[in-house]
């Protein structure tokens, strides 16, 4: 008898600890597309040379897309010597079972290859390649179930560095920014690709921002920035609500808004930094509440946790930097960590600087002041550093160019 409550103690603990790390992430920046990740049990401080490998995988191609992970299989994109993008499906433990191709892919100069993270829904991938086709790809069968250049339908301009949104899928529609005259945001049949609106009354060319949903008093509104805009939009019909003018360098939007209390957070980089939007009761208007300029996050994302909002910003190589939400009040900024991606889990920062160095941080995430507490330098894969971190059952995810390491970040 006492042996078998042993036994079945120790099965107990080892469901609670697996249970408290796992957790999918079907789509780009994390399960809600804010960089918060609901992983807990991690590592809160790293051993010398970071944490241990668990493989890394290579053959992935050119491109700046992360990983999205669902029942054990990781999905991310990559552009072939041929131009053509592909979306990769890998195993758990890093090998690559499928080599889906969706079509060509964007070849800029300073930026060639895929961007776009895919979105994971009901056996079925969707993503945005960088010039402007919107594709399903049915999982099981490897193959296109349809393909939509939103460009050209709808009218638009690609932007100088082609497009770079995770596109967003929410009930039977899949979203995207093809922006222009008349479809700010637009809303296709998640089955079929078939329109269902579009969002008309602002006339302005997309950026490279990911959109996303944040509920206000009840309200479901549809939120990103444009090439000259932050814009919200019913979530249901695509009617506009507002916008806000906030001009950059180059038309970079590329930070996803964050929402708390009424307040709409958004950036841009070279040194225009931020604004916070507070919200009319019904959600139908914004207004400034306060502005900032030490978190110039040119395209590395931002995070919100308890109340206060972490980022880097881009001037004289960069700095990691910590807002007070409801305030915009600085509460500390450091040069120890400069430009790179930011995303939050169990207690932690995780920042992958780029686009040259390659090195990833620790951080507490707590307003009252700077502290690491693990570094290493990323060795594997080609090309700059801008992919963003994917947390997912107990990994850290960095793709870097033809390479994806896997880290575990599991304590013993």
């Amino acid at each position: 008898m006492r042996t078998a409550s042993i036994t079945v103690t120790i099965l107990i603990l080892a469901l609670l600890a697996s249970a408290a790390h796992a957790g999918d992430c079907p789509q780009f920046r994390g399960p809600n597309r804010d960089g918060s990740f609901q992983e807990q049990g991690l590592l809160k401080q790293w051993p010398e040379g970071g944490p241990k490998v668990a493989w890394v995988a290579h053959g992935l191609g050119r491109g700046y897309s992360s990983v999205s992970m669902v029942q054990g299989k990781l999905y991310t994109t990559g552009m072939l010597e041929d131009e053509t993008g592909c979306l990769f499906v890998l195993n758990a433990d890093g090998a690559i079972e499928k080599k889906i191709p969706y079509g060509k892919e964007a070849t800029n100069k300073e930026a060639p290859g895929s961007r776009s993270t895919p979105t994971i829904d009901g056996g079925r991938a969707y993503l945005m390649s960088g010039l402007g086709s919107l594709c399903c790809i049915d999982l099981a069968k490897g193959e296109k179930q349809w393909d939509v250049n939103v460009l050209e339908r709808f009218g638009a301009k690609n932007a100088m560095w082609s497009l770079a949104e995770s596109v967003l899928v929410d009930g039977n529609r899949v979203i995207c920014t093809p922006g222009g005259l008349d479809a700010v945001f637009a809303a296709l049949d998640k089955m079929s690709g078939e329109t269902l609106w579009t969002t008309k009354g602002l006339a302005d060319r997309t950026a490279y921002c990911t959109p996303a949903i944040i509920t206000h008093n009840g309200r479901r509104i549809l939120v990103t920035a444009i090439a000259k805009y932050l814009v919200g939009a019913d979530a249901e019909t695509g009617n506009l609500l507002w916008s806000f003018e906030q001009r950059t360098p180059w038309d970079i939007h590329a930070v996803t808004p964050l929402y708390k209390d009424g307040l709409v957070y958004f950036t841009g980089g070279d040194g225009v930094g931020g604004c916070a939007l507070e919200l009319s009761a019904d959600g139908s208007s914004a207004t400034p509440k306060w502005t900032d300029t030490n978190l110039d996050c040119i395209h590395f994302g931002v995070v919100l946790v308890d109340g206060y909002l972490y980022g880097t910003g881009n001037r004289n190589g960069g700095k990691l930097v910590c807002l007070e939400m409801a305030t915009g009040k600085l509460m500390w900024s450091t040069k120890e960590v400069r430009e790179g991606a930011v995303v939050y889990a169990d207690g932690m920062l995780y920042v992958y600087e780029g686009p040259k160095s390659g090195i990833v941080s620790l951080v507490k995430a707590v307003p009252t002041g700077f502290e690491r507490t693990g570094k290493f330098v990323l060795a594997e894969g080609t090309d700059q550093h801008w992919a963003h971190p994917t947390i997912a059952n107990g990994r850290m995810y960095l793709r870097h160019g033809d390479a994806l390491i896997a880290y575990d970040l599991i304590g013993k």
